[in-house]
């Protein structure tokens, strides 16, 4: 079989030194890459490097192998077009259809799924030109990813990082997947909640649970692919941050209610993915428990958490919000998990079967998803990403 064919856009700016680690995830996973930079981005990296790593000759312009007319043929052949990085210039060009060389010439003539992974100082990324280049990118199809908050150039720091190559290649092999499948969630806003909020005991020890946070990842992976603002709200996970993906940490059940409340106001969908703490200490010790000698210990007295599903599905921040909750279950797994759904309220409801070696920390899951309507979607065994696909194309048939 023909290997994929992706072209590797490389515009001018300081990140071009990170597409050399896309690049050889993009050709060690299978795919014949060609790279086109621009005349500015072989001021950080140069041709050679991009030929060697490549297996492809590298030009900026259209006057190379005139006879193979390449400003046309690179983007007819190819699979997936990604830019990365792409400057506020570059997002610019192509927004208003410009093509002065190779690169955006071939982003013209391209008919296959384009992703687009900025990179450039806040104040640029922030302003209402940028944002309105993005904004018409993502109205004609392009999947344009949200740049990470981090360390800029010189000591700057804020949102127009690049985000981590291999996020960045993990949104292109969804993407590649899709085929040419428009991006469904274009234009909508989602909430997607991860892992699993610990409740402190005292300086040292915490109540927590066993959830990764992967199948909520997973879930905000797949809906940036499919061209959805996503919001991320992780408890307790250590998972490098999704590309195009907005990520706010937390710890407690109560913090993790707080932002989800912060964040719902202006999602089309809420999905609360994390195992959240049914139960908290009701009292916090300042110092470490000691172990005392001869006596027991005192017992710990539990409160009960807020019910975030429960509260959002009663009290829906929109019209037409849909909100997705998740069961783990260890026994009778359909009949509780219908059970939960009538009484949290929500729109669908993903039952699995969780235990020491199921479900948790895992790459793979196997669930039911419950709808309100009564209906049943089994999703077979198999990587959490597959679910994660079929938790949204419910979704994205509720929305409409």
């Amino acid at each position: 079989m023909d290997k994929p064919k992706v072209v590797l856009g490389v515009s001018g700016g300081i990140a071009a030194y990170k597409a050399c680690e896309l690049l050889r995830r993009l050709t060690e996973s299978g795919h014949d890459v060609r790279v086109v930079p621009t005349a500015s981005a072989l001021n950080f990296v140069g041709a050679a490097t991009w030929s060697a790593l490549s297996g492809h000759p590298v030009s900026t312009e259209v006057w190379s192998d005139v006879h193979e007319v390449p400003h046309v043929r690179i983007g007819q052949h190819a699979d997936l077009v990604v830019v990365a990085p792409a400057t506020a210039d570059m997002l610019a060009k192509a927004a208003h259809g410009l093509a002065d060389d190779l690169l955006t010439n071939t982003l013209l003539t391209a008919r296959c799924p384009v992703v687009f992974a900025p990179a450039m100082h806040t104040e640029m990324w922030e302003h209402p030109a940028t944002q309105e280049n993005v904004a018409t990118l993502r109205r004609r199809g392009a999947v344009v990813v949200e740049p990470a908050v981090g360390r800029l150039t010189g000591v700057d720091t804020g949102k127009g990082r690049l985000p981590d190559p291999g996020e960045i290649f993990e949104v292109c092999r969804r993407v590649l997947a899709r085929g040419a499948a428009e991006p469904d969630l274009a234009g909508r806003h989602v909430v997607v909640s991860a892992g699993g909020t610990r409740e402190p005991l005292d300086p040292v020890r915490f109540l927590g649970n066993r959830s990764s946070g992967k199948q909520g990842y997973a879930l905000a992976r797949t809906a940036a692919a499919r061209g959805a603002r996503v919001t991320l709200i992780a408890a307790n996970t250590g998972l490098a941050d999704p590309a195009g993906v907005d990520v706010v940490q937390v710890g407690t059940a109560v913090q993790m209610r707080e932002a989800v409340l912060k964040a719902a106001p202006d999602a089309d969908a809420v999905v609360m993915a994390a195992a959240v703490a049914d139960f908290r200490p009701q009292a916090y010790a300042a110092g470490k428990i000691k172990k005392k000698d001869g006596q027991e210990p005192e017992p710990i007295i539990l409160v009960r958490n807020p019910d975030i599903l429960a509260e959002i599905s009663a009290d829906r921040a929109r019209p037409g919000q849909i909100v997705v909750g998740f069961a783990a279950e260890t026994d009778d797994v359909l009949s509780n998990g219908r059970t939960k759904l009538a009484r949290k309220g929500c729109d669908l409801l993903v039952v699995n079967e969780v235990g020491e070696r199921k479900t948790f920390g895992s790459e793979e899951n196997e669930a039911v998803v419950l709808g309100a309507d009564g209906s049943e979607t089994p999703v077979p065994h198999g990587p959490k990403e597959a679910l994660a696909e079929t938790v949204w194309d419910l979704v994205t048939h509720r929305l409409g």
